[in-house]
């Protein structure tokens, strides 16, 4: 992969306690933003990547600059495990993120970067709804992001309905025109995290984790639909980490992946067995109301 700096933008408004994805978003989330850090660290050693918290507790609540665009996996790393729960839900008329401002925040650390050669990405998770926003905001700030030449991915977690035509004409404006045409490369893609669903286990298979450019419209429901098929990358269960390179991190990442996937089949089990036992006590019920009214006559 070639050189790249990235800024990970992360939601961690009160909207993201939600435990639609286990246990929580914002875990799930962090889960993701690792993965996707070690790719790119890994692909490339001279890539960098920094943090930004999209919510923080300061006077502005606005969005923090957690780490600038560094090579030292460490600090990145600890800002991503060590974000709170910031923000207050739908206050005072305004969304709990502003993602205009925040990509802003972004393109100023990635026009600040020590090192100025290769391509500027943001990678940004969204959960929180988005109702206070207009569409034509995300417009300008996709334009914006296309004329300092900076891609976007945007990875949707909740609230799917609300968000994804506001966040896909950020993404199609920081595509820009030329994308429209049929066949058209796109460096920025928006994937959609269904509920319930790991989103590592969509990432992984997506233009965002793989790093190329999708053909315009692959990029909104091909990922999700691929989730949980495997597939297509050859470290996919180390966690994109090559082993090769790094054992005692691909080995963590592989045992964690499996545990969270027993931990989710051990909930699905419960949820099952809970189910046939309601089941069973409604036909019990029903099996005895003849009897009942029997006796009654009688």
């Amino acid at each position: 992969m070639p050189l790249e700096s990235c800024m990970i933008l992360l939601d961690n408004s009160e909207f993201m306690r939600n435990g639609d994805y286990i246990p929580t978003r914002l875990e799930a989330q962090s889960d993701a933003a690792n993965m996707i850090v070690n790719q790119k660290t890994q692909s490339n050693p001279e890539s960098t990547v920094g943090v930004i918290a999209m919510s923080s507790s300061g006077p502005s609540s606005g969005a923090e600059l957690l780490v600038s665009p560094t090579d030292d996996l460490g600090k990145i790393l600890t800002a991503l495990h060590g974000v709170p729960f910031c923000g207050e839900m739908g206050r005072n008329g305004k969304d709990a993120v502003d993602i205009a401002a925040s990509v802003q925040v972004a393109t100023l650390a990635l026009k600040h970067r020590r090192n100025k050669n290769g391509a500027q990405r943001i990678v940004l998770f969204v959960g929180s709804p988005l109702t206070c926003a207009e569409a034509r905001s995300f417009v300008k700030a996709g334009k914006q992001l296309k004329k300092n030449n900076v891609f976007i991915d945007v990875i949707a977690m909740g609230e799917l309905g609300e968000n994804e035509p506001k966040l896909k004409e950020l993404v199609d404006a920081a595509n820009g025109s030329s994308a429209n045409e049929e066949g058209a490369e796109r460096n920025c893609h928006l994937v959609t995290i269904p509920a319930g669903v790991l989103p590592s286990d969509v990432l992984i298979t997506s233009p965002i984790f793989r790093g190329d450019a999708a053909p315009m419209g692959g990029d909104m429901g091909g990922a999700a639909a691929g989730a949980g098929g495997g597939g297509g990358d050859a470290f996919a269960e180390y966690g994109g980490v090559d082993p090769n390179m790094d054992p005692e991190l691909a080995m963590a990442l592989r045992v964690s992946m499996e545990e969270e996937r027993a931990r989710q089949e051990r909930v699905s089990a419960a949820a099952e067995e809970s189910n046939q036992e309601e089941k069973s006590g409604d036909d019990e019920d029903a099996a005895a109301a003849p009897s009942n009214n029997a006796e009654s006559m009688e």
